[in-house]
């Protein structure tokens, strides 16, 4: 088992200190020091972030020394990517009326848990235009087999129960986007 040893901890400048504060450090040892009253950004005016897909709220909470505390939370929603099997590929892939991306992946693959996050913020990105999905090779063979999978990560595109693309390994999203542009 290795051991993490604190060795340095790094303060913004700050005017107004607090008392002395007692820190024990992962090896047990304690020291103390002092720290800004403050934590978080201290700023004069507040900002208000909002996007399509995601919204940052900004709360403001006054301090003890009058100055103001932010903290921004981002609604991070995410899309789950549904998993299809051999059993409802037929229903969800071949007779979609919308094009479809399905991965296919297996859960010991490192490259697949990669492309994961990527796959869902395509689903997120193109909800309604596109339907994603995710199948596990080692739990449905038959349908991997079916399309000749041999490497995995591989990401196929269907339209009209049609494979008409399919990009291999861990792509970066951008290769993955050209890709689905061309089927929308």
């Amino acid at each position: 088992m290795a051991t993490v040893q604190l060795q340095s901890l790094t303060l913004s400048r700050s005017s107004v200190l607090s008392a002395p504060t007692t820190v024990s450090s992962i090896s047990g040892r304690r020291s103390s020091i002092k720290l800004p009253r403050h934590a978080g950004l201290r700023l004069a005016t507040s900002t208000r972030f909002s996007g399509s897909s995601s919204r940052a709220v900004s709360r403001i909470a006054p301090s003890r020394a009058g100055g103001r505390v932010v903290c921004e939370a981002q609604d991070t929603a995410a899309v789950q990517v549904d998993p299809i099997t051999d059993a409802n590929w037929q229903s969800l892939v071949l007779e979609s009326d919308t094009p479809v991306l399905v991965e296919f992946w297996a859960p010991w693959c490192g490259p697949c848990r990669m492309i994961h996050p990527i796959i869902d913020e395509l689903a997120k990105e193109y909800a309604g235009k596109l339907k994603c999905y995710k199948l596990n090779t080692d739990e449905s063979p038959s349908t991997a087999t079916r399309y000749g999978i041999r490497s995995i990560p591989t990401v196929i595109i269907f339209k009209n129960g049609e494979k008409k693309d399919a990009v291999i390994g861990a792509v970066p999203k951008t290769t993955l986007m050209t890709s689905i542009e061309k089927f929308l």
